[in-house]
């Protein structure tokens, strides 16, 4: 059923019953013959679950009338977030978690976005995102015991958290836990904090550059924002010229990698590291293309048989 469908037929019982101060559940289900008296049994407890409507006791407890202590009910509001609350599609893109990591990476999303994705979709009520808040502000302090939240725990604190939302956020856990495991175990992490750092990481990375190739290699070191190392990405091999290095063929691996920045580097099979004219006019050139696209060329290193210099130095 369309939107709009559900709408109105929500809105022609709301309007009825929001007129009352107190009505019987039979009545209302004469007065809307047409329709079926589950869906008239459905909203009307949805109602009393919330809080909004008090049943009566006993013998009438198909009764009910408005609890005004809540204040007014607003049958548009309550309906808008009825239809649209557990829907994050419903929101802006700008306010979208997964839109956000797409557009900005996930380093940049707030926890409980995070977890909103993790958790996927709402329900009536409450969307993933108001879910993931939720748990969030519970965590806030102490995200390290998250992994060892129980389901029951979970659901406490957001009814959108059943047994799947659990299932999703947990082994979201489990493989970040597993990366980054990996990562410092299979693959120790190397921040470059300038050229002394980005000298000593490429002679022990390209040491076969160093001592047997016998052409120019050009490659590129990746970094992410803390300037600690991605990946290397061959570029090109022959006599290091503007033509072999465009920077549409430099870039794309660093725009692959979402790098923050790059290292440029290449060999002289001679074994003299000085910088020729034509290194300094590539790296002019491909700092110039790096501006543009917002990565930065943080350093060229020339490896030579002996040692090795930085052009930015």
């Amino acid at each position: 059923m369309a939107d709009s469908d559900r709408k109105a037929r929500y809105s022609r019982l709301l309007e009825q019953i929001n007129r009352l101060d107190q009505f019987g559940l039979a009545e209302i289900k004469q007065v809307f013959s047409d329709e079926q008296p589950a869906f008239i049994t459905r909203l009307v407890n949805e109602l009393a679950t919330q809080g909004w409507l008090i049943p009566g006791e006993e013998e009438e407890a198909d009764r009910y009338r408005w609890n005004r202590s809540r204040g007014d009910f607003e049958s548009d509001r309550w309906l808008a977030e009825k239809l649209t609350g557990s829907q994050v599609k419903a929101s802006p893109p700008s306010d979208r978690p997964r839109e956000r990591l797409l557009a900005l990476g996930a380093e940049h999303l707030k926890t409980s976005e995070l977890i909103a994705i993790l958790i996927r979709s709402g329900r009536a009520g409450e969307s993933a995102v108001q879910a993931g808040e939720k748990v969030a502000r519970v965590f806030d302090d102490k995200l390290d015991r998250l992994p060892a939240a129980r389901p029951a725990e979970l659901k406490e604190i957001s009814r959108v958290i059943a047994s799947t939302a659990y299932c999703q956020i947990m082994a979201g856990i489990e493989l970040g836990r597993r990366v980054a495991a990996k990562c410092q175990d299979g693959r120790p992490v190397v921040q470059i904090g300038g050229s002394d750092d980005a000298i000593s990481f490429c002679e022990r990375h390209f040491q076969r550059l160093i001592q047997e190739a016998t052409r120019e290699e050009f490659h590129i070191v990746t970094l992410d924002t803390k300037h600690q190392v991605i990946d290397t990405h061959q570029i090109s091999v022959g006599t290091l010229d503007a033509s072999l290095v465009h920077p549409r063929e430099v870039f794309r691996p660093a725009i692959k990698d979402a790098a923050s920045g790059i290292i440029l580097v290449h060999n002289h099979p001679s074994g003299d590291p000085t910088p020729s004219p034509e290194d300094h006019r590539v790296t002019r050139r491909l700092e110039s293309a790096g501006e543009t696209l917002g990565i930065d060329v943080l350093d060229h290193i020339v490896l030579g048989a002996f040692h090795s210099v930085s052009i930015r130095s």
